[in-house]
């Protein structure tokens, strides 16, 4: 009996060849779409999954509250591990990570010499590699990384330094004082599913900065993990029942450290303030982290994976409808043969299996086509997501298994509906040809409404798309604050030593240079963040007692050379005497409560108890994405030397008709202050630019689904209006004989496809305000969503469904009535 149905099934393919394709292509782009959508999914699901024990790894956030500032963040102080290790027995162990920024790596032997700087070197405690099993190529995970001078390196970097030699035992010299780090153990390459993005491992031990403050609790500068027992509940319940016991030794452990910053823990605690520690399970990092600042770079949204799982359940959605569409519209032609059928003994039962056989071999048949597309879209794919993503996925993760399922789903999905009504013909009213209206005004019901959900889907996306693209070219336009149009900027100048200045000078005497500054961070990059004390006058009683602000130590020239504005007061000067003196922005200004700040003080308990005298006022200007919002900030003089960092970077405005002959006569200054360091330099448009990757790449993903989306529900609309026009055939030609003209006609078959799309687009409107300002809500600066923005999309939706009917239109309306007449 099966092998009946499927020759009756080809034979109705052959024979209705433009909607079979229709169908067929319809399916194949649907499926292919889910499949790279769950190549993406599992991709993002996997992240860190490959440990062994990371059900049982938690990273250490703090909730805090400092002064008014709410915040979370995966940054801690160095003290908070050992902490919770000594005080809670369910804690097995805990590893840190510090990451001591851009340094210097060299290797030098007697044929060779090589060096570069770079960016993924991590500090860690010498069990990271035990808590975080990572494929070891060489070396022992369980003494690797004791002798401070030790360092573990990834193959690519075992490749990039040594070539063919054997690299473990030799010699790697780190940063400017050349310090030597023997190779103690090669590591397979990091897995692109990894949430920590690493080439060097050092001992942490080996870092004076975490040494010096390991008294702290507020210097926020090492991320902290911890690992359970293997007796220990591992649920929520439990987590939260051991989070409970964290504030009360917090207040113990703390108290020195926050009274030695001018904090008492008593009085921090009285006012508001917060230092809460929580555990995020490490499963959990890369996709629930967004709303928590931290220096892991390789994060995704969880977000982003349900608007990629809805997109994907959308678009099957439209090429099922499309099937559903294309087969109530030829009910009326397969009428007779149910009717025959019925007449000749077969049973309903029958007719549902011979429908859903057919409906099963067009499900077959694109999924075949659907893989095979995705095979040939791979590569492009990858990088318009920014993954990396092998086809063999598809048979290792279950993938195949789904899309079996998928197939027959939509098999039964999409056949069901035909089957089940066109079977429940009665024979003798349909051979009478008494149903045949009530049938065309059934089906016709039917298929507009399913027109209109495909368009109401397809004119969602066309909004969700427009915002998302304008709300990145508002990032790429917004005023920040400060200029960075043609801003170079040198990484870690500091290795220049004592001659930093005498090259920042002679970099200025450049024709092709505007100006150049020295900062110890850019916009962009980390700042230093700490507490502050504001000093009261008597006619000023509304201050706070003190403030988290965030800093740069910066020259005279930064401020010029970035073009920030100043509202009051004056800049940094070599005429005056600075080290004691701060700029800050409007938002500390107005944090504090001061009326009239300029000329007034505040201390940083932090170092001795400086004294800062405020000199001037900034307008705020962004130094993070505008996801936030401007924070209270200052600038302090170099000289003030307020707080020690490893960092520094010399900033060089250009002339844009000299830039690519002034950035060689830089490099050529370059070499002959420091032949043997790299000379790493970028543009600060480019840093700012690389904030939004996230969505540039959902912008064009959204992109080329909405584009699928449109094409999908084409298709259906171009079917429907062939079938449409053959079935007027008669009406078109009698219309004709009367006077009617072509446009007319024109007119006439397009009027019915056009009401159905704009009762799409109305629905669609209330849909897409609400996902985009959901999808805002994590900008603090933000596009308005626009009424245009809607016209635009209704138009663009109502335009591409009229030329998609206007060929069958046309083609009908041109005809010959009196062929037409014949033909009927």
């Amino acid at each position: 009996m099966l092998k009946t149905y499927l020759k009756i099934a080809i034979r109705n393919i052959r024979r209705n060849v433009v909607y079979s394709t229709i169908n067929i292509v319809g399916l194949a782009i649907g499926i292919a779409c889910v499949i790279l959508i769950a190549f993406y999914l599992i991709d993002e699901w996997k992240y860190d999954q490959f440990f062994k024990d990371v059900d049982r790894v938690y990273q250490v956030n703090l909730n805090g509250n400092f002064d008014g500032t709410e915040f979370i963040t995966a940054n801690s102080p160095p003290t908070v591990g050992p902490a919770l290790a000594t005080a809670f027995p369910e804690i097995e162990s805990y590893t840190r990570i510090y990451r001591p920024g851009n340094t210097v790596v060299r290797y030098e032997a007697k044929d060779t010499e090589s060096y570069f700087t770079e960016n993924r070197i991590f500090g860690v405690d010498s069990n990271f590699l035990q808590v975080f099993n990572y494929e070891m190529i060489a070396g022992d995970s369980k003494t690797c990384l004791q002798n401070p001078h030790s360092i573990v390196i990834t193959e690519e970097m075992a490749k990039k330094y040594f070539g063919g030699k054997e690299p473990m035992g030799q010699t790697l010299l780190l940063g400017n004082n050349k310090t030597p780090c023997a190779v103690t153990g090669i590591l397979k390459d990091i897995p692109g599913t990894s949430s920590f993005e690493f080439d060097f491992l050092t001992p942490i031990v080996a870092y004076p900065a975490v040494k010096q403050f390991s008294w702290s609790w507020v210097w926020l500068q090492v991320n902290t993990y911890v690992k359970l027992r293997d007796n220990f509940p591992n649920d929520q319940q439990a987590i939260a029942k051991l989070e409970a016991g964290f504030p009360a030794m917090v207040k113990q452990q703390a108290a020195t450290a926050f009274k030695r910053i001018g904090q008492p823990m008593d009085e921090f605690l009285k006012k508001g303030g917060k230092w809460d520690f929580q555990l995020q399970p490490m499963s959990e990092v890369h996709l629930h982290s967004r709303e928590i600042a931290g220096r892991i770079t390789n994060l995704g949204d969880i977000k982003y994976s349900y608007i990629f799982s809805a997109i994907a359940l959308f678009i099957i959605l439209l090429a099922c409808v499309n099937f559903m569409n294309l087969s109530t519209a030829q009910a009326s032609k397969r009428a007779k043969e149910v009717g025959i059928r019925k007449v000749l003994g077969s049973v309903k039962g029958q007719l549902i299996k011979q429908f859903l056989t057919e409906a099963m071999l067009y499900s077959f048949l694109s999924t075949i086509i659907g893989v095979l597309l995705v095979a040939l879209a791979l590569k492009p794919f990858e990088q318009l997501a920014g993954k990396s993503i092998d086809f063999s996925t598809f048979f290792t993760n279950g993938i195949w298994i789904f899309v079996i399922g998928l197939s027959v789903l939509i098999g039964l999905l999409a056949g069901s509906y035909p089957a089940f009504y066109l079977s429940a013909f009665k024979p003798v009213a349909v051979l009478k040809n008494q149903q045949s209206s009530k049938l065309n005004t059934g089906t016709k019901f039917i298929r507009n409404g399913l027109v209109v959900l495909q368009f109401t889907v397809s004119t969602v996306l066309i909004i969700c798309t427009m915002v998302v693209f304008l709300q990145l070219r508002f990032t790429q336009n917004k005023n920040l604050g400060w200029s960075r149009d043609n801003l170079m900027v040198i990484s870690n100048s500091n290795r220049l030593g004592e001659s930093e200045e005498t090259f920042r000078q002679q970099l200025t005497q450049l024709p092709g240079v505007v100006s150049a500054s020295i900062s110890t961070s850019i916009p962009t990059k980390d700042n230093f963040g700490d507490y502050y004390e504001p000093e009261r006058t008597a006619s000023e009683e509304e201050t706070v007692k003190g403030i988290s602000l965030n800093s740069f130590m910066v020259d005279e020239y930064f401020v010029p050379a970035l073009q920030i504005n100043l509202l009051e007061g004056r800049n940094f000067s070599p005429d005056f005497s600075d080290s004691t003196s701060v700029i800050l922005n409007e938002a500390a200004v107005k944090q504090i409560g001061w009326k009239d700040p300029v000329g007034k003080f505040m201390s940083y308990p932090g170092n001795n108890n400086q004294r800062f005298q405020v000199i001037g006022v900034a307008k705020d200007f962004n130094i993070e994405s505008i996801r936030y919002s401007v924070a209270p900030f200052a600038l302090f003089h170099v000289a003030s030397q307020t707080y020690q960092l490893s960092t520094s970077y010399t900033i060089v405005r250009l002339r844009a008709d000299e830039m690519e002959n002034t950035i060689g006569k830089i490099k050529s200054k370059w070499t002959v202050f420091s032949a043997d360091s790299p000379f790493d330099y970028a543009f600060l448009d480019n840093e700012y630019q690389a904030q939004y990757r996230a969505e540039e790449r959902m912008g064009a993903v959204f992109t080329l689904f909405t584009a699928l989306s449109l094409f999908i529900a084409c298709l259906g609309l171009f079917g429907l209006s062939a079938y449409t026009a053959e079935r007027r055939t008669k009406e078109i030609g009698i219309r004709k004989v009367l006077g009617a003209t072509a446009s007319g006609v024109v007119a006439l078959l397009s009027k019915e496809f056009a009401k159905l799309v704009l009762l799409s687009v109305i629905a669609a409107f209330p849909i897409a305000w609400w996902a985009m300002n959901k999808w805002l809500e994590d900008f603090a600066f933000r596009i308005n969503i626009s009424w245009w923005i809607f016209v635009t999309a209704a138009f663009t939706a109502l335009t591409i469904a009229l030329i998609t009917v206007s060929y069958q239109s046309i083609k009908a309306a041109i005809m010959n009535p009196v062929k037409s007449l014949r033909m009927e």
